[in-house]
C-alpha cells in the first residue's frame, strides 16, 4: 500500500545533489527544507505572504518569495516542480500545468499530491446545498466550491494535453475520525469553508447553516459518537516530454 504525506511525497521526488528543484505552494517551508536536506537546489513560492515571512525566518537559507502557481515564471528551467496538499485550491488548473511545463526542462519530473474527487463529499454536498440558498439564488454549486477536485482521468488527461508523461497516478481513500462527536463536524466545516461561505453570513444564519448542514448529512458516526469524514487524495508523478 502507497504511504501518502508530505515526507513520503519527498521520497517519491527523490531529490538529487544539485538539481535545481521548486517547491510550488511551500507553505511555511517545512518541506522545502526536506528537500534542501538532499543538498538539492530548491525554490520555495507560495501566494501567501504571510506563510512565505514565516518561511523565510524558519529557514533563512533557503530561497522564498510571494508568487502565483498560475503565472509564475523560473530564470532557468528546472530538473523538477514538487507540489504538496495546494492544487486544490487553485481554479484554474490549465494555467498552473501550463507554467510548471514552461519552468521544467525537457525530462524535468512534475510531483505533486492534492485532493481529489470525492473528498468529503457528503460534507461537500450538504453544505453547498445550504450555503447557495442562503448567499445567492441561482449560483450552481461548482460556482460557490473554493476547491478543483478533479478526477483521475481528468487531471492526468489534463497533463498529457501540456506533454507530460503520467508515470504514476494513483488515489487514496482514507477515512478519519473528527473527534468531539458533533462539535468536530463543525470544526471541520469551518475550517474548510470559512473565508468562501461562513464569513458573508451573519451570526444568526452562520448558525442555522452549519444546523441545516447536521440535518443534510447522511448518518456516520462511530461507536464513540464521532463523525467519520471520507478523505480523497490524488498523487501523480509526471516526466515532461525531452520533444517540448
Amino acid at each position: 500500500m502507497l504511504l501518502f504525506g508530505g515526507e513520503s511525497l519527498v521520497e517519491l521526488l527523490a531529490p538529487q545533489d544539485g538539481e535545481k528543484i521548486l517547491d510550488l505552494g511551500c507553505g511555511t517551508g517545512e518541506l522545502t527544507e526536506r528537500i534542501a536536506q538532499s543538498r538539492a537546489c530548491v525554490r520555495g513560492i507560495d501566494s501567501s505572504c504571510s506563510m512565505i515571512a514565516a518561511a523565510q525566518v524558519n529557514y533563512p537559507d533557503i530561497n522564498f518569495s510571494v508568487a502565483d502557481a498560475r503565472i509564475f515564471q523560473v530564470e532557468k528551467p528546472l530538473d523538477a516542480v514538487f507540489s504538496h496538499e495546494v492544487l486544490h485550491w487553485i481554479k484554474e488548473p490549465d494555467a498552473v500545468i501550463n507554467c510548471v511545463e514552461q519552468a521544467l526542462k525537457p525530462g524535468g519530473r512534475f510531483v505533486a499530491e492534492f485532493n481529489c474527487e470525492g473528498h468529503v463529499g457528503a460534507i461537500v454536498g450538504a453544505h453547498l446545498s445550504v450555503a447557495l440558498s442562503k448567499i445567492s439564488s441561482g449560483q450552481k454549486p461548482e460556482a460557490l466550491n473554493p476547491w478543483y477536485c478533479p478526477s483521475i482521468d481528468e487531471y492526468t488527461g489534463l497533463l498529457k494535453q501540456h506533454g507530460f508523461d503520467v508515470r504514476e497516478a494513483v488515489v487514496e481513500r482514507q477515512t478519519r475520525r473528527l473527534e468531539g462527536g458533533w462539535l468536530g463536524m463543525v470544526s471541520l466545516i469551518e475550517r474548510l469553508f470559512a473565508d468562501e461561505f461562513l464569513s458573508r453570513l451573519s451570526d444568526r444564519v452562520r448558525s442555522q447553516v452549519i444546523n441545516s448542514v447536521k440535518e443534510r448529512l447522511p448518518l456516520a458516526l462511530d461507536r464513540d459518537g464521532n463523525y467519520i469524514a471520507d478523505y480523497r487524495t490524488i498523487r501523480v508523478f509526471a516526466i515532461k516530454n525531452s520533444s517540448r
